[in-house]
């Protein structure tokens, strides 16, 4: 990354990139687009505000609570043209769950759990905005 853009800094990069991730799980889980918004690709936006939607709809809400980042690494680095993109390997303890209308969990636990998540975030080298925005997740 450094050789398309000399002043990137790996470790500034990390801790962006954690500083997102712990932005990102809390709008989620709280259904607030308006923080998830300009922290997402459109693709991924989509998908969050899916995701949401459903549960607004199915009367649940989530509780997501990041005890600790465990782990913290770059796993891959690509340029496609500008496009710069970064896939990260991020280990956390978490308390994750999704409860019902009635306040009873239907998913997850009350329990902190170590979670493994893969995110790729992206970045235009091309534009002014220095601002990286997370095009991918799924779990590791």
């Amino acid at each position: 990354m450094r050789t398309i853009d000399r002043n990137f800094d790996p470790q500034h990069f990390l801790n962006g990139a954690e500083a997102a991730f712990r932005m990102i799980v809390g709008a989620f889980a709280a259904g607030d687009r308006t923080v998830l918004r300009p922290l997402l690709s459109d693709d991924t936006y989509r998908s969050f505000e899916s995701a949401i939607t459903g549960r607004e709809t199915a009367e649940e809400t989530q509780r997501s609570e990041i005890r600790s980042i465990e782990g913290l690494t770059i796993e891959d680095a690509a340029l496609s043209g500008t496009m710069a993109a970064i896939t990260l390997r991020i280990v956390s303890d978490q308390v994750a769950e999704t409860l019902g209308r009635d306040g009873r969990p239907v998913a997850g636990a009350d329990a902190v759990a170590e979670l493994t998540d893969i995110w790729t975030f992206e970045r235009d080298l091309a534009q002014p905005d220095p601002a990286w925005r997370l095009s991918a997740a799924r779990s590791g």
